[in-house]
């Protein structure tokens, strides 16, 4: 197959479930307003990942075919980074403090991953390791996208229902770092299979 389906999937729900900017949001949301309040936020950060990867998709697709070098490059320059942030989000604990304000809208929640940068490396990251050269952009960029996107349809909703008992019932207490290096090892182990374990 032109695009490693199921190696992508482990990838990106390793990517979309680990804590960071956008899950802190939206585990933040749920716990100050709730489920139901949260649901336009909830599908405004699902949806603006779409407006990186069509863009991404296409530049880097082309770029693959005209500078097959600079691809490989970004491979590993993604991979990088994403273990770096894996880092931090082992070293990284949970807030229990909450905001005071009106829930944030649809529109909030889709400049969330555009201004994202674990976003960014998650596509890049998709793109260059888990598409074979030559794949066609609509067919890797389409794959990419429904892939990403069922994650999220998936992940986000948990991490604003969950927002509140995870941070009651983990944040402070000793089963708190375990939770997040589990995260961090996950992700890891994801990135080091496709560099070193013959994923394309």
């Amino acid at each position: 197959m032109s695009v490693a389906v199921a190696s992508f999937a482990v990838f990106a729900a390793s990517q979309v479930g680990t804590p960071g900017p956008a899950n802190m949001a939206l585990m933040a949301t749920g716990a100050r307003f709730g489920f139901r309040a949260a649901l336009p936020f909830v599908a405004g950060v699902a949806l603006g990942k779409q407006l990186v990867i069509w863009p991404v998709g296409y530049g880097l697709m082309e770029l693959a075919a005209r500078a097959p070098w600079v691809f490989e490059m970004l491979k590993y320059i993604s991979a990088a980074y994403i273990i770096w942030l894996a880092w931090k989000v082992a070293n990284m604990r949970l807030g229990t403090t909450r905001e005071a304000g009106s829930a944030p809208g649809f529109l909030a929640g889709l400049i969330v991953h555009p201004l994202n940068p674990k976003a960014w490396a998650m596509i890049v990251g998709g793109f260059t390791a888990f598409v074979a050269p030559g794949t066609a952009t609509l067919e890797a960029t389409l794959t990419i996208a429904l892939v990403l996107l069922g994650c999220q349809v998936f992940l986000h909703p948990l991490w604003t229902l969950a927002g509140d008992a995870i941070a009651r019932t983990v944040a402070g207490t000793a089963y708190e770092p375990y939770l997040m290096w589990t995260l961090a090892t996950l992700t890891v182990a994801s990135v080091l299979f496709v560099l070193f374990g013959g994923g394309t």
